[in-house]
């Protein structure tokens, strides 16, 4: 049974087929889509994970991870911001 990631709604978007993915080239940035995010690293087609953490607790939510398994990952880059906001960059 094949996974879906849903259908774009914007203009100047292209819905990709989920086994077209990994022979995509270049850097693909996901941003605000915790389950493409997931989906991506379930099927191990994360080379870099760049995190942005604010200093705000929210006690609920999606969690990011889910329930997949343990993933090694090298911490590559970090950066601090005034607002107290920090980068994280890790590698597979």
């Amino acid at each position: 049974m094949s996974t879906t990631l849903g259908e774009a709604a914007w203009n100047n978007s292209t819905v990709i087929d989920e086994t077209k993915i990994a022979s995509l080239e270049g850097r693909i940035l996901v941003a605000g889509s915790v389950t493409l995010a997931r989906w991506l690293l379930e099927h191990e087609l994360v080379d870099e994970l760049r995190l942005l953490l604010y200093p705000v607790v929210l006690g609920s939510g999606k969690r990011l991870f889910g329930e997949q398994e343990k993933t090694e990952l090298k911490l590559t880059e970090t950066q601090a911001f005034a607002s107290g906001v920090v980068k994280l960059a890790y590698r597979r």
